[in-house]
């Protein structure tokens, strides 16, 4: 792929506009001559209007970076940055003042589990390491029960550090950490004393919980940077922190310093062979492969027009290759597409898209949902008000020159996969393949109204990729921001918490709503619970009162059955007594006079040889049976029921005649 020199012509002039912009240079010579005195370095030829000091710096300035040898820099390692569209200020077809979009009514499909994301633990122990690897959902205590079969260390007599959060328990889930993909921890056992041949050992743990004083001198600005940290930390996390001081990313860093142990970026401070208590260290950008100077032929500035775009001189002669210049140089030759095309299975793609994003720019990147757009958006919008976040949508095509830089150094940056991971449900699609990009517009079409699929439609290949922040409210879903491929990671952040800011407040809302309603409906299971209670206590009483009555009817049954029972006994013993003989009879007759409970005297004669249980059933016939009553003479006292019932009354001395009472049984 040949460069046109119209491109450089572009940037030139937009590099212009930036410096008379920010440093209000009116007098374009003046400010051409400013750039060709710092060759082209649009950061340097502001900073010496400006002084670095009052804080313009090369993010907050907005621009791409110098159009010498940094920029070539970054184009050599296929990062550089896109080329300014022509307008700095443009704002999004799609803003926050759009009206909320309508989705077609949601069908309820089955919501696809996102694929659990990996994390990779590298443990040191004295002089042992191991290496894990657990899914973002397990717990400390999980990693630790693994390193007790590893190392043969109880973990109850386990301590695991070097976590960059304080407060970690071992029932700590790991995806609340938000931890990076690689990460260094180390074991202490303080109450498993060492044994003599592990004195190398209790060092290495010892130097692990001290503080390493590094002094990182940055050679392109001369300045020096004095950093502590623990000896717990890596050293990729150590280059990781000097990129966001030097503004060079890691892979771009060239250092000097390190000693030869520490060969690998994932080894501790404390294991890497550094000085203590502080060590001394140096970092440059590295220089592209056959890079040469500018030459002044490259500093001779043509302001730019259509007809003048073949006058201008070809991108080599800064070193640098036009496909590297605009991320293309990788894109270009790739053989695997993001997404495979007229996929029928939408998680199936987004697994390929997940897995083709990952080779291409690193684990370190956003988690993406695997699953429909319809899914997508029931997780985000439909759950908790608590619970609920922002969608974005991330559209990406590969013919644009923006989607590798955009990839690789706003998708892929460490505060960027944070701010994404906590606060927003991420859906991407690849539109690079008509039919895919057909697809796409179908769903948006069904699920956020024509508008926005009209609003997809007019954007062209070369302001791609897109980032769609999507907001769910009550009755629709708005599309909060549209945000285009040639942005800034600082104005990429200050968006994503634009949108935040507006989510949160709508959110506060929801959750009041949802409280109040909650309440009342607590009120309202209160109040139907006591009622039901009051019921149930109602018709208990009324059973019990029931069964009281039944209770009562069924005793009453059974007294009148007893008395009947009783009646009909007494009327068959007076029906079987002896007839009362008279008292002229001439035999041996024997009157008994026999005092009732009530107070009543029953009088009768009997004959002397009667037996004794004529007498009782006589008295059981007037209602006193034998069971229940005993008959006792009065002087002397005696119990005549106890006597045996054959013997006649002149054998109990009841003759010629005797005053009886009856008493009941106890």
């Amino acid at each position: 792929m040949v460069c046109t020199s119209f491109e450089f012509a572009f940037l030139k002039n937009d590099a212009l506009d930036r410096e008379r912009a920010c440093t209000g240079i009116d007098n374009i010579a003046e400010a051409i001559t400013l750039l060709e005195l710092n060759n082209w370095d649009l950061v340097a030829a502001i900073n010496g209007v400006i002084p670095q000091e009052n804080g313009i710096l090369q993010s907050q300035a907005g621009i791409y970076g110098p159009l010498g040898q940094t920029e070539a820099a970054d184009a050599a390692a296929g990062s550089a940055a896109p080329p300014p569209s022509t307008s700095s200020s443009s704002s999004s077809p799609l803003s926050s003042s759009t009206p909320a979009f309508c989705p077609a009514s949601i069908s309820s499909r089955q919501i696809v589990e996102r694929q659990p994301r990996m994390l990779n633990f590298r443990v040191e122990y004295r002089q042992r390491s191991v290496d894990l690897v657990m899914e973002e959902g397990s717990t400390v205590g999980g990693i630790k029960q693994i390193l007790e079969t590893e190392l043969g260390v109880p973990v109850s007599k386990m301590q695991l550090k070097g976590w960059k959060t304080g407060d970690i328990s071992d029932s700590t889930v790991l995806r609340s950490l938000h931890l990076p993909k690689n990460n260094s921890l180390y074991v202490l056992t303080p109450e498993i004393a060492p044994c003599a041949s592990t004195s190398k050992d209790s060092a290495l743990q010892e130097s692990l919980s001290q503080n390493f004083l590094l002094i990182i001198s940055h050679r392109e600005t001369k300045k020096d940077y004095n950093l502590n940290f623990p000896g717990s930390r890596t050293i990729q996390e150590v280059k990781r922190n000097i990129s966001d001081l030097i503004n060079i990313p890691v892979r771009h860093q060239q250092w000097e310093g390190w000693p030869v142990s520490a060969s690998d970026d994932s080894m501790t401070l404390a294991g890497s062979g550094i000085s203590y208590p502080c060590h001394h260290l140096s970092v440059c950008r590295k220089s592209p492969p056959n890079s040469q100077e500018p030459t002044e032929e490259c500093a001779d500035v043509h302001m730019v027009s259509d007809s003048e775009g073949d006058d201008f001189e070809d991108a080599s002669e800064f070193g640098v290759d036009d496909s590297e210049m605009f991320g293309m140089g990788s894109s270009t030759c790739r053989k695997a597409p993001m997404m495979p095309e007229n996929s029928e299975n939408e998680a199936d793609a987004l697994l390929h898209f997940t897995a083709e994003f990952s080779s291409r720019y690193g684990e370190n990147h956003p988690m993406f949902y695997i699953g429909t757009l319809e899914a997508a958006s029931q997780e985000a919008f439909y759950g908790k008000a608590r619970d609920r976040k922002l969608l974005a949508i991330y559209l990406h095509n590969d013919d644009s020159v923006l989607s590798n830089v955009f990839c690789s150094q706003m998708m892929c940056a460490d505060s960027i996969v944070s701010y994404l991971s906590q606060n927003f449900i991420m859906w991407a699609w690849d539109v690079t393949k008509e039919a895919n990009k057909a697809r796409l517009l179908t769903m948006c079409t069904r699920h956020f109204g024509s508008v926005v699929t009209q609003t997809i439609r007019t954007y062209k290949t070369d302001q791609f990729p897109l980032l769609l922040i999507v907001m769910g409210k009550r009755t629709s879903n708005e599309v909060l921001n549209v945000i285009q491929g040639n942005t800034t990671v600082d104005e990429l952040m200050m968006r994503l918490m634009g949108a935040m800011e507006i989510f949160t407040a709508q959110q506060q809302e929801d959750i009041k709503d949802e409280d109040e309603r909650e309440a009342r409906e607590t009120v309202k299971r209160e109040q139907d619970e006591a009622y039901r209670l009051s019921l149930e206590a109602d018709r208990k009483k009324r059973e019990a009162q029931e069964r009281e009555e039944a209770e009562q009817v069924r005793l009453e049954r059974m007294r009148k059955e007893q008395e009947e029972e009783k009646e009909a006994i007494r009327l068959s013993l007076e029906q079987t007594l002896p007839p009362e003989p008279s008292e002229d009879s001439g035999k041996q007759i024997s009157k008994l006079r026999i005092r009732t409970p009530s107070g009543e005297f029953v009088e009768r004669r009997f004959l002397g040889s009667c037996k004794l249980q004529v007498l009782f059933d006589f008295v059981a016939s007037k209602g006193y049976p034998f069971e229940e009553f005993k008959l006792l003479t009065t002087f002397p006292r005696r119990n005549i029921t106890q006597l045996d019932p054959g013997s006649t009354l002149l054998d109990a001395k009841l003759f010629p005649q005797e005053t009886l009472f009856l008493e009941a049984k106890e």
